[in-house]
């Protein structure tokens, strides 16, 4: 079911000395900033040869890395993320093993674009797990769909991914 390694995510309590620092000091190639509103979070990703690095900011007053800075002000790893084909079913074999599914349990689209679920870190040996399903559903209606051409709305993340992630749109039998 895990697949590889996606990415460290590391919370930091200044997003711009911490981009130039991997940036200046480590030679490695940093993204822009990110704000990803229903997370909470400005990211930064940054790319290595086998995985990538995501720094982590607080955007609003709910954020949760807020949270976790408060505790460690001069920030650190938050969790790690794996790479799933299928992120319900991986969320539904969790589940039947007694992991802990945070927030509803329905995954959110990520700051790649793509479905994810994070894990209780005391189902985990203290490490928040995210998984990230990066195999997308093959479609096929009347030939095939381009899925570089559907946009974010919830029909098109169901016909890419097989869930609808709003409360208007809950498909009977989600794939």
């Amino acid at each position: 079911m895990i697949g590889r390694l996606n990415h460290v995510a590391i919370a930091v309590p200044d997003l711009v000395a911490a981009a130039e620092q991997y940036r200046s000091a480590l030679g490695a190639t940093v993204g822009a900033p990110q704000d990803e509103p229903e997370h909470g979070v400005t990211v930064i990703f940054i790319e290595l040869p086998n995985t990538k690095i995501e720094l982590l900011y607080p955007l609003g007053d709910d954020s949760p890395i807020q949270g976790f800075l408060d505790k460690n002000p001069s920030g650190g790893i938050h969790h790690i993320c794996y790479e799933v084909d299928n992120i319900l079913a991986a969320r539904d074999h969790l589940k039947s093993t007694g992991a802990r599914v945070l927030g509803t349990g329905e995954p959110k689209i990520g700051a790649h674009g793509k479905p994810v679920i994070f894990l209780h870190p005391k189902d985990f040996n203290g490490t928040l797990i995210e998984l990230e399903q990066v195999k997308q559903r093959q479609i096929s209606w009347n030939g095939s769909i381009n899925v570089d051409n559907l946009c974010d709305c919830a029909v098109c993340r169901y016909l890419v991914y097989g869930f609808f992630n709003c409360d208007t749109h809950t498909p009977k039998n989600p794939r």
